[in-house]
């Protein structure tokens, strides 16, 4: 096999061949451009159209990652010029084969702070066993992607992260034909904050068409770390000595700094705002709820699009990890909670110290850690953070999908422990159960995947992961004709809350955690849109 050349709307490309995990080989195209460099007078722009380049591209390397602080290293690495995506295919179009592929585009987590699409990350070599087309893509983060001002007059549009991503599903529908993929039938998947920008993706009036089926892994627009904080011009001025949040002046200081301490300030305020202090899980910097204008990502709150139907109907995969809050563990310190009303969910609106706050705060306490010695449980702790900080949104989402949606929605929870639980292995944490994240390590190789043994559970839930995956972005439905382990994954109708367990063994079941999910019902009954 020769190494593969690509013309693109831009120019030609020079990619290389892979191999996957069954030593098959597939074609690696790295480091594609989608739009011109997000740097200098464009910095906190919309990503503006890419222009041709002259000869053959090199696309053999990852592009650069954008600048952020690493999760795993916490090392800062990356470029402002990092609008890049990369393409895997088994094969390119020619004259005896011209069949095209589904498509499946991934959109990174990282808490919309950091994060990458690089091939040590998300390797393509578990789910290149299958006959689909590939895209991984970078997208600004933290202040680079999601500033925001009240005055439009200044030219920074909000969400311009968001937006880097419908530029990239564009680049799909333009391009992807040359790398045998189907324009008409692109799945976004993505988790974490991927997760998130998936769901707001579907919620989007600007995506209509870009992209025909949706996975959601372990986050949507509805949970209230997917939004920004609303004081987050106070502080940036008060890190930039600035007396008064004057947004001119700001715009200007934050345009002349270089990049390194730009993101100097940036870290200072995202660590005053933690997400997990006082403003309920709101972001530092994340999305944002628009003013109207022909531009605009979104102008409603999701939850009151979602209610209405006014979103983009397409089949959806919802799901989650059975200990999603294992995630805070190397955070902070595992223990009960000292203040539970900072836990009430900022959706309730409570003034904080007003007896409805209290009474929620004691509820809450009571359902968590109500049985003698429950504060020393490291499972109560897991338990209250996978629940108030991701599975009730996911499972409230899943319902308010199927039931203004003509499209199916499907469930899954995620409780396999092997040694590609990629966050639980790395930083050690101990206690049953599947963390935030551990889902990744059984769609895409890493630096970290261990030797895969032959028929070993690594081995049997890589299949499954795959086959379920694959399965849904060719035919809407995740079942196989053939139906893995016997199992029918049935969507989710009403009140039938069905769902699979993707454990040691595929399980299936109707209204999953269903004594906490209650309890949250109960407390959001004060809010009759939150009702499901």
């Amino acid at each position: 096999m020769t190494e593969p050349i690509v013309s693109v709307e831009h120019g030609k490309l020079q990619g290389k061949i892979s191999t996957n995990i069954r030593n098959e080989n597939f074609l690696s195209f790295l480091g594609i451009p989608y739009a011109k460099p997000p740097i200098g007078e464009l910095r906190f722009k919309d990503a503006q159209p890419l222009e041709p380049w002259v000869g053959v591209r090199d696309a053999t390397k990852d592009g650069n990652q954008c600048y952020a602080r690493d999760l795993f290293s916490r090392t800062v690495q990356g470029s402002e010029d990092c609008l890049f995506l990369n393409v895997y295919t088994q094969q390119l179009p020619s004259n005896t084969s011209k069949t095209l592929k589904p498509v499946m585009f991934w959109i990174h987590g990282g808490g919309f702070k950091t994060g990458s699409n690089t091939s040590k990350r998300y390797g393509p070599e578990f789910l290149l066993t299958e006959d689909i087309v590939l895209v991984t893509i970078n997208y600004r983060v933290g202040i680079f992607g999601f500033l925001n001002f009240e005055d439009a007059s200044l030219g920074v549009p909000a969400n311009t992260g968001l937006k880097d991503m419908v530029m990239a599903l564009k680049w799909v529908q333009k391009n992807i034909s040359e790398f045998s993929g189907d324009p008409n039938n692109v799945t976004i998947f993505g988790e974490s904050a991927g997760a998130t920008s998936v769901h707001y993706l579907v919620l989007s009036r600007l995506t209509a068409g870009l992209f025909h089926k949706a996975i959601i892994q372990s986050a949507t627009a509805i949970n209230s770390f997917s939004q920004q904080r609303s004081d987050m011009i106070v502080h940036l001025a008060s890190f930039l000595d600035l007396k008064t949040p004057n947004e001119k002046e700001i715009l200007q200081r934050l345009k002349a700094l270089p990049t390194e301490k730009l993101f100097e300030i940036y870290e200072k305020v995202a660590d005053t705002c933690d997400a997990l202090n006082d403003a309920g899980g709101k972001l530092p910097f994340g999305p944002v709820i628009e003013k109207q204008s022909p531009g605009a990502f979104i102008t409603e709150e999701p939850l009151k699009i979602i209610k209405a139907g006014r979103y983009n109907k397409v089949p959806i995969v919802f799901g989650y990890t059975s200990r999603e809050g294992m995630i805070f563990a190397p955070m902070m310190k595992p223990e009960m909670p000292k203040d539970f009303e900072s836990l009430i969910p900022c959706m309730l609106e409570l003034e904080r110290g007003s007896d409805s706050s209290k009474n929620i705060a004691n509820k809450i306490k009571q359902f968590y850690y109500g049985k003698p010695g429950s504060e020393d449980q490291l499972d109560n702790f897991y338990l209250i953070h996978t629940d108030n900080v991701f599975v009730r949104d996911i499972i409230f989402a899943a319902q308010l999908h199927s039931a203004t949606s003509d499209q199916p929605t499907f469930l899954f929870r995620m409780s396999v422990e092997s040694k590609l639980n990629l966050y639980k292995n790395f930083f050690k944490i101990q206690g049953p159960g599947a963390s935030h994240i551990d889902d990744v390590g059984y769609l895409f190789k890493s630096m970290w995947t261990p030797e895969i043994q032959p028929g070993s559970l690594e081995e049997l839930s890589i299949n499954r992961f795959v086959k379920y995956w694959t399965n849904f972005a060719k035919f809407g439905n995740p079942n196989l004709k053939d139906k893995v382990d016997g199992i029918e994954w049935k969507p989710v109708k009403g009140n039938d809350i069905n769902f699979i367990d993707i454990g040691d063994q595929i399980t299936t079941g109707v209204d999953p955690e269903s004594e906490r999910m209650q309890f949250w019902r109960d407390i959001f009954s004060m809010k009759p849109e939150y009702n499901v």
